[in-house]
């Protein structure tokens, strides 16, 4: 059987390596992660938010949804879009 000498380099190069491929995993992951349509659940999590919250937020149309057999769907952009709108912006200054 033959004997293979592993060096200091080689270990570098495969750390190297192997680094790549996780993040390479972790950038295709991300990608990825979020769908296009998402349930009440999963928006409830992305947001933080209670069922309560979530149902407001419906009622008094901040965020647009689409109902399907009882299930009840929000746009992943749509979402964005609204917190993009909602962004507040403190200026350089501020009053004590």
């Amino acid at each position: 059987m033959p004997v293979n000498i592993i060096t200091t380099d080689d270990l570098r190069e495969f750390k190297m390596e192997l680094l790549d491929a996780i993040k390479n995993l972790l950038a295709n992951q991300s990608k990825g992660k979020l769908k296009r349509y998402l349930k009440s659940s999963e928006v409830m999590d992305l947001l933080q938010i209670s069922p309560g919250t979530l149902q407001t937020l419906r009622i008094n149309g901040t965020l647009p949804y689409t109902k399907i057999g009882g299930i009840i769907f929000y746009d992943a952009e749509e979402i964005q879009q609204v917190l993009s709108a909602n962004r507040v912006q403190h200026g350089s200054t501020f009053n004590r």
